[in-house]
């Protein structure tokens, strides 16, 4: 039976049920052994998320044979889209041969040269089977290798789900703080006693502000973690000079300095530090590096990374993990890089900053308030009417005009994610551009029905 009462739908929701009855029925049954149906909570948006049944390049098919232009790569995991044969090929030669082993294998290596050679800070890598692994063995490391306890994140910045991590990602209120000295504020149940006191918080893309805290707890701080882009915040770029002050102050009083690439890879064939400029000492990365399958990695200075070195005795970190390094995983990610090439990178930058241009237009055509953030093949939509510099401008956004949005995008066949945030993939060209902004527009014409999305 239906999840609400049809007529207190706005018309975009009625559409999308009409259009998706088979998702609604397996999303219906999945919630009898999934809580809230499904194991990713970002995914879920009202009245159900559609059930997703097969990829081809940058497009996806729902269990009711609806066709949607993929502009989420999978959350920015899929940079080449779905099904490529290079990837594909890679994985077959792999499974021939094994889907794991006790010991190291050949295409870990492999791997791991690749990012070295790539990412100019990293002189030594570690594999992981999640993003979320990485980040909890760099912070490890960080207190590790400067013996103290404390590390600091952005406001807003999202590094998985440790209890470190789940701090101050989407704060709101008064408890947050003042804006140029957040409150480390707990942005989930159950994390470990003490978690918030060894978490400070900075703000993004203040620079001197963010100095100042830094310089304030520096006797107890081991790591700065700062993604290039804030990418669950909605897709915010960095400004080149608060990473340089990060830099300096960190290298200045000796913290280390912690950049999360797992979404920001994309953007230069070296990464965010290469874009920016600025070189870390640490480095997180995910999602892409995979190819479309669990695959983490962290890296950097050889003296930080020598902690996991056992071949000398027990080593200062263990870093046990039966799939670590799991060489399906690591096959898909290097047939990945293989043709994320500098040409490639470029070409959909660029096809990303015409999309966030374009996407300009048309809601300066609609009158519609909003700020389009992004960098490289990233892009963020925001329904508010000033400039978007860090998590605290999105805090008075329209989400009940961004859900409505959402799903009209959805209900004229293009899919982005839910929060307004999307990138571009290899697989997406000039048509499908066009076709976004064609959706959009049309999408837009009938926002003025603004009946509530219940």
């Amino acid at each position: 039976m239906p999840l609400s009462s049809p007529a207190s739908l706005g018309v975009e929701e009625e559409r999308y049920r009409r259009r998706t009855p088979a998702s609604e029925r397996c999303y219906i049954e999945a919630r009898r052994y999934l809580p809230g149906g499904d194991s990713r909570s970002p995914l879920f948006y009202s009245p159900y998320p559609a059930v997703m049944d097969r990829g081809e390049g940058c497009r996806l098919f729902d269990l009711d044979g609806n066709e949607l232009i993929d502009f989420t790569g999978n959350h920015s995991a899929l940079a080449l889209g779905y099904g490529h044969p290079h990837v594909l090929g890679a994985v077959e030669r792999q499974l021939e041969r094994g889907t794991c082993f006790p010991g190291p294998t050949e295409p870990q290596v492999r791997l791991a040269r690749m990012l070295v050679e790539r990412i100019g800070s990293v002189e030594r890598v570690r594999f992981t089977s999640s993003g979320t692994e990485a980040a909890a063995n760099v912070i490890r490391a960080a207190r590790a290798f400067t013996g103290r306890p404390k590390v600091a994140k952005v406001e807003g910045g999202y590094h998985g789900t440790s209890d470190d991590a789940l701090v101050s990602t989407h704060p709101t209120g008064p408890d947050a703080g003042e804006r140029s000295r957040p409150r480390s504020q707990p942005s989930a149940l159950g994390l470990a006693p003490r978690t918030l006191e060894n978490v400070v918080v900075i703000p993004f893309n203040d620079g001197a502000a963010a100095a100042r805290v830094i310089e304030a707890e520096h006797h107890r701080l081991a790591a700065v973690l700062v993604e290039p882009v804030l990418g669950s915040a909605g897709m915010i770029p960095a400004e080149r000079g608060y990473l340089e002050t990060l830099r300096e102050v960190t290298r200045r009083l000796g913290v280390l300095l912690i950049f999360d690439e797992v979404v920001s890879f994309r953007v230069a064939y070296g990464g965010g530090e290469e874009h920016f400029g600025v070189v870390p000492d640490l480095t997180i990365l995910g999602k892409l590096i995979g190819g479309g399958f669990p695959l983490g990695a962290f890296g950097g200075r050889q003296d930080v990374m020598a902690l996991f070195d056992p071949s000398a005795g027990r080593p200062g970190i263990p870093h046990p993990g039966s799939l670590n390094a799991n060489p399906i995983s690591l096959a898909a990610g290097i047939a990945t890089l293989e043709l994320l090439t500098r040409d490639a990178i470029e070409t959909i930058n660029r096809r990303g900053e015409s999309l966030r241009g374009r996407m300009r237009g048309a809601f300066a055509e609609a009158g519609v308030a909003a700020e389009i953030t992004g960098l490289g093949s990233l892009f963020g939509i925001h329904l508010t009417g000033h400039p978007v510099r860090d998590f605290r401008d999105t805090l008075d956004v329209d989400t009940a005009l961004r859900h409505r949005i959402f799903l009209g995008l959805h209900n004229e066949g293009v899919l982005i994610d839910p929060r307004g945030v999307g990138t571009i993939s290899t697989a997406l060209g000039e048509t499908e551009l066009e076709r976004f902004i064609e959706a959009l527009r049309a999408v837009l014409a009938r926002v003025g029905d603004r009946t509530p999305i219940r």
